[in-house]
């Protein structure tokens, strides 16, 4: 059986002594290795190059810039909107190499592969995506806050093969909030343009 061991109180006040008196010193020597590292400007930028609907962009942004606030602040495409800031309701939705990704939780930097927003479906001569056309012919926006981010993940829910059927789209358009509630007119959206996307 081991003995248990015995602290004294002097032993105890010894080592409480020693450790107090040995302190200033690890505290020095930890505030030396501190100022060895180099630390970087949180002022600083990166070149960031996007591609956006179909043109080359060259950034200089701080690294925390995210692709919403690039796309909104820096190059002046205001198309998809701030709402919640928090990926929660959907305003913000682009397509980044075809698929829907949603602005506000995505850094530039990290952005690989051609961007798509709002402001790049209609073609040169003004003609509107189908997914476009068929917002209007359905009505299915009323104030249009939400309606670019809607837009763009209605073509992205379309790509990605969720349109099947009425369920299917309420499911996969989910993350896309409407305090208009115009959701019946988004759905038939959706449906019409399924169908002309593929014509």
């Amino acid at each position: 059986m081991t003995p248990k061991a015995h602290f004294s109180r002097r032993s105890l006040l010894t080592s409480s002594a020693t450790a107090v008196m040995m302190a200033p010193a690890l505290g020095s020597a930890q505030e030396e290795a501190l100022h060895a590292v180099p630390v970087a400007d949180p002022r600083a930028t990166v070149s960031v190059e996007l591609i956006v609907n179909r043109q080359k962009r060259r950034l200089a942004i701080d690294p925390r810039t995210t692709l919403l606030d690039a796309l909104r602040e820096h190059l002046g495409l205001t198309g998809a909107k701030k709402g919640c800031d928090h990926g929660q309701c959907g305003a913000c939705t682009v397509l980044v190499n075809n698929v829907r990704v949603l602005g506000c939780l995505t850094l530039a930097a990290a952005v690989r592969g051609p961007v798509t927003t709002i402001e790049g479906l209609a073609q040169s001569d003004g003609t509107l995506h189908p997914m476009q056309q068929a917002f209007i012919d359905k009505d299915a926006f009323q104030c249009g806050y939400c309606t670019p981010g809607q837009i763009m993940s209605a073509i992205g829910c379309i790509a990605e093969g969720h349109a099947g059927s009425e369920a299917d789209i309420r499911e996969h358009m989910s993350g896309n909030l409407c305090r208009c509630a115009a959701y019946p007119h988004i759905v038939a959206a959706v449906g019409e343009a399924k169908d002309n996307m593929k014509g």
